[in-house]
């Protein structure tokens, strides 16, 4: 299989190459992607609604939030968007899956794949739902183009670790997958599993390195789909890479096994080898021995996660845990790199804007070390000067682009009898005061 792996590294190795080449040039890379997205965007009936013709154009472009162009997205009569602040998902969020299941009203206006569209004259593959934190379900529309972002964003990372990572050897992969806990009468038309973010030939390349139960994506009850899951990862002694959303997906899994592990070992009878269930007989599991294989686990590490990662480390205390970075159902923001020592925005699949604390708006350029922005984003699916209310500091610059680090949400913050707390000011008042343990 390593030869298979060197062989996948070579075929993506020109998409990582012109990548790297426009880490030089941000400034120029982001500029040449605006001057796209608006000749996309006058195109659209949101675009002819603001009166957009060239990129002197821009600033006629409110920034927004979901709520502001869930009209357009659902082709709907419209008045005009203004600015303002707001709700978005990404890291600490739960994947679509996951969510509480929608209300019978809110279902009956979710948009479908065909249905026109204002923000783009692209075809709308699908609409991928997601909860955030910050309110009701979201349905972003997703392009070939969005799509494409997704696919170029994993290139660029698997040969980062092919090329600079740790040396795999059989590739086997477990890619985040969720059960679908549907309300009656609901459908899902998004994703089955993470592997769809990418391009029809990318998953079939991947289909033989890929650990998944067979019928993961079937609606299903919770409890069965974490017990065919458990026993899937069990089976699977080769296992090199995880891939998941949140660390504590991981974590409630290990509880799952180590809690049931004498269930599980009679089930596996003849499945596994004599040394991985007496791995299992152990009053406490030796994970690391029991996929002795497993090089990487890649999941989101920063802010709210921190706490959670930290578990997953002191389990795996040999394993490279890589965080994600910024990486939405909106847009992938950032990637990861292991040459980089950080998170790399995608600058030429995102055009990125950021706003300090006093309301001015920064260009990628003309970020500083030291200073929180807040990130709003324009991408490939339509979605213009949208408000990702994610906040995010500049750790170093790997070339001449600035790596960002996610640091919270602009939204979790606490209102009481007028005292506002938040999230992050919290969590570092607390590691001041050293609790004990």
């Amino acid at each position: 299989m390593r030869w298979l792996i060197k062989g996948l590294g070579a075929l993506l190795a020109p998409t990582a190459q012109r990548f790297h080449h426009t880490l030089s040039q941000p400034q120029q890379a982001q500029k040449n992607l605006q001057n796209i997205l608006v000749q996309q965007l006058k195109q659209s009936d949101y675009g002819q609604y603001l009166g957009i013709k060239s990129v002197e154009d821009w600033h006629q472009i409110p920034i927004v939030t979901y709520g502001d162009l869930r009209p357009w997205i659902e082709g709907k009569r419209v008045s005009r968007p203004v600015a303002s602040g707001g709700e978005g998902l990404t890291q600490g969020s739960a994947p679509a899956s996951t969510a509480t299941p929608t209300s019978k009203d809110h279902r009956a206006s979710q948009p479908r794949p065909g249905a026109k569209n204002g923000l783009t004259t692209a075809k709308i593959l699908f609409y991928e739902p997601t909860s955030g934190s910050s309110g009701p379900a979201k349905h972003i529309p997703y392009t070939r183009a969005l799509r494409k972002s997704f696919n170029t964003l994993f290139c660029i990372w698997a040969h980062d670790l092919i090329t600079h990572g740790p040396s795999f050897e059989t590739g086997k992969i477990y890619m985040g997958i969720s059960p679908k806990l549907l309300a009656p009468g609901e459908t899902h038309t998004g994703l089955q599993d993470d592997s769809e973010y990418l391009d029809p030939w990318l998953r079939w390349l991947l289909k033989p390195f890929l650990v998944s139960p067979a019928d993961a994506h079937q609606p299903q009850l919770p409890e069965v789909f974490q017990d065919n899951l458990c026993k899937t990862l069990l089976r699977e002694e080769n296992l090199e890479t995880i891939s998941i959303w949140s660390p504590s997906f991981l974590t409630v899994q290990l509880d799952y096994i180590q809690a049931h592990r004498q269930e599980l070992q009679t089930q596996l009878h003849g499945q596994l080898s004599p040394r991985r269930c007496q791995l299992l007989s152990q009053e406490t599991i030796d994970w690391e021995a029991l996929w002795p294989r497993l090089k990487l686990i890649s999941c989101w590490d920063s802010a709210m996660a921190a706490d959670q990662v930290s578990g997953v480390r002191a389990q795996f205390p040999n394993t490279l845990i890589q965080g994600k970075g910024l990486l939405a159902t909106e847009a992938p923001m950032t990637v990861p790199l292991v040459a980089a020592k950080g998170c790399v925005p995608l600058v030429g699949e995102v055009f990125f804007e950021f706003e300090d604390g006093a309301g001015q708006i920064y260009l990628l350029h003309e970020l500083e070390v030291g200073p929180t922005y807040a990130v709003i984003i324009s991408q490939k699916g339509g979605l213009m000067r949208y408000r990702m209310c994610d906040r995010i500091q500049v750790t170093h610059h790997y070339q001449a682009t600035p790596c960002l680090q996610f640091i919270g949400r602009s939204n979790a913050t606490s209102d009481m009898v007028g005292e506002k707390l938040t999230l992050d000011f919290v969590g570092q008042a607390m590691q001041q005061l050293d609790f004990p343990a």
